[in-house]
């Protein structure tokens, strides 16, 4: 039920104007709610991630994993020819402010938070309840994946990539199996230190960074 309520959440509930407009805010409130219901699923603090003595180990484990990321980024800015897939419309756009609200409130808070406390905190320990371990990280990863579909067609519309339904299509069909992938690796993050702050390290370097480089690598190239 969890992982068809978050499916229906991120491609239904993410179209609305008052979830882009109020998106930290309602997203930080999903995810009490999703704590408040696995609390009352008998879902403990070690389940979810979110044990206190295993955060030093989550915090270590995710700087390591998010090393290769930041530097990934950093040669994709300094070197010219690696510079195109940082290009998006959505951020050359920001002004500097609008840009650090998206890195340091939107995505950490909106995004993040609220993704790590749905699928590597509640999702990934209610499956891990009825199916073995492998394939608990299998499911998740591919719910994780469809939970991108409706965000991958509207940045493809939006940097006017993969134009066509069939092209549209299977851009769509690659970004979901690659996100799912990651999806799955960030759980195995999170099984391997026992806690969220490890996939969450990995995943905050991801997606805040990504627009620091795009917006860095634009101004670059202007220049």
């Amino acid at each position: 039920m969890l992982a068809g309520a978050l499916t229906w959440y991120n491609n239904g509930a993410g179209r609305r104007s008052w979830h882009r407009r109020w998106y930290p805010l309602v997203n930080g409130g999903a995810a009490a709610v999703v704590l408040a219901a696995a609390a009352a699923s008998g879902l403990t603090a070690g389940d979810l991630g979110l044990r206190r003595d295993r955060l030093r180990a989550g915090l270590w484990l995710g700087a390591v994993a998010a090393a290769p990321v930041a530097a990934a980024y950093a040669v994709a800015v300094v070197v010219p020819a690696a510079r195109p897939p940082l290009r998006d419309n959505r951020v050359t756009g920001l002004t500097g402010r609008q840009l650090c609200y998206q890195v340091l409130v939107r995505i950490p808070a909106g995004t993040v938070g609220w993704e790590e406390t749905a699928f590597r905190g509640a999702l990934h320990a209610a499956l891990c309840r009825v199916l073995p371990r492998p394939a608990a990280i299998a499911a998740g990863g591919a719910v994780f994946g469809i939970w991108h579909i409706r965000p991958t067609a509207e940045a493809l519309r939006g940097n006017g990539l993969a134009n066509g339904p069939g092209a549209r299509a299977a851009a769509v069909a690659a970004v979901a199996g690659g996100t799912a992938a990651a999806g799955a690796l960030l759980s195995v993050l999170r099984d391997r230190s026992g806690s969220l702050a490890a996939p969450a390290a990995v995943h905050l370097a991801a997606n805040c960074l990504g627009p620091l480089a795009a917006a860095l690598s634009t101004r670059l190239e202007r220049d």
